[in-house]
């Protein structure tokens, strides 16, 4: 008998979903993979609810109307580094290499090229996630310098990996 693909779906982030994305980012394997700190309150995603800001594009992606993933995209808005903006993501854990991951990333990346016009899409990941920079790389990021002891993790200092993926134009 043929199995089904889940159906996930993505949409901008709005009030309907601060619960869910608050849920997800308690999760404590996802929050570890972040600079989040644990237990996030519901206010706290309400305040950086980004509604009016067209610089920031933030995606949940949403299984059975429940919150699996989300990604935000931030266009830097210093003049000289407006060519180039950021992201950060998180999945949940029971969703994790299920390409969810490569649904907000691919989503993302075609408002960066397509709608922001970015030439430069840069992020930071702990050295040790394996199955992100993997993510990452599949989508032409590449690892520019490592940065020691970055931040705390479990009480110990761990590393990230400085990334960026640089948009060039296409061949005619």
């Amino acid at each position: 008998m043929p199995t089904t693909e889940p159906v996930i779906t993505l949409e901008r982030l709005n009030e309907s979903h601060i619960e869910g994305i608050t849920a997800l980012y308690r999760e404590p394997v996802v929050a570890r993979q972040t600079l989040q700190l644990p237990f996030p309150s519901s206010d706290l995603w309400r305040k950086r609810l980004v509604s009016d800001n067209e610089r920031v594009m933030q995606l949940v992606a949403l299984h059975q109307d429940t919150v699996i993933g989300s990604i935000t995209l931030e266009q830097f808005s210093r003049i000289r580094r407006s060519h180039a903006g950021s992201f950060g993501m998180g999945v949940a854990h029971t969703w994790q290499g299920k390409g969810v991951g490569s649904k907000l990333l691919r989503a993302a990346l075609d408002i960066a090229d397509n709608w922001m016009n970015l030439h430069r899409v840069e992020l930071s990941v702990f050295a040790d996630n394996e199955a992100a920079i993997g993510l990452y790389r599949k989508f032409g990021f590449e690892t520019e310098g490592l940065l020691r002891d970055y931040a705390v993790r479990d009480g110990a200092w761990v590393d990230t990996l400085s990334m960026a993926r640089l948009r060039r134009p296409a061949a005619s």
